[in-house]
């Protein structure tokens, strides 16, 4: 008996993306963190801000003006605040994938702490005029 064909040439496993508020020093670094421990390339990138952020949010019936948490897209699904978080870390290199062991907390426990951050983030980390701007290595891991 065979065994039946990969589909994989024909439909290519999609990256994961991160939406993320471009303005946000924490988010930006963030960012910047994530791309350190990702040595597979496996994460994209988009500012909620950008084309593809402001249709993501669209699309899902977000507000597109104010922007409150980090949000994962894996395939059909997304997550946002603390699930979200906690599954990037399980993506990277190193020991962070352990911090996925987190989401046992209730989610709202872990999306208290998440939301107390995000509310301050501009004040405890401050913010930028625009949207940063990735380096020509790294602009394959954004979207447009």
């Amino acid at each position: 008996m065979q065994s039946p064909k990969s589909n994989t040439a024909e439909h290519p496993k999609e990256n994961p993306v991160i939406f993320f508020d471009g303005v946000c020093n924490l988010c930006n670094g963030s960012v910047t963190f994530i791309i350190k421990r990702d040595p597979k390339r496996t994460f994209r990138f988009a500012p909620l801000q950008s084309e593809a952020g402001q249709a993501f949010l669209k699309t899902h019936g977000k507000p597109t003006e104010s922007f409150d948490t980090i949000i994962l897209k894996e395939g059909d699904r997304w997550y946002t605040h603390s699930a979200a978080a906690l599954r990037i870390a399980r993506g990277l290199s190193g020991a962070w994938p352990l911090f996925y062991g987190f989401i046992i907390i209730p989610r709202f426990l872990r999306d208290a702490v998440y939301r107390l951050i995000a509310r301050n983030r501009y004040k405890w980390f401050g913010q930028q005029d625009a949207c940063m701007i990735p380096t020509p290595e790294l602009r394959e891991l954004f979207l447009d």
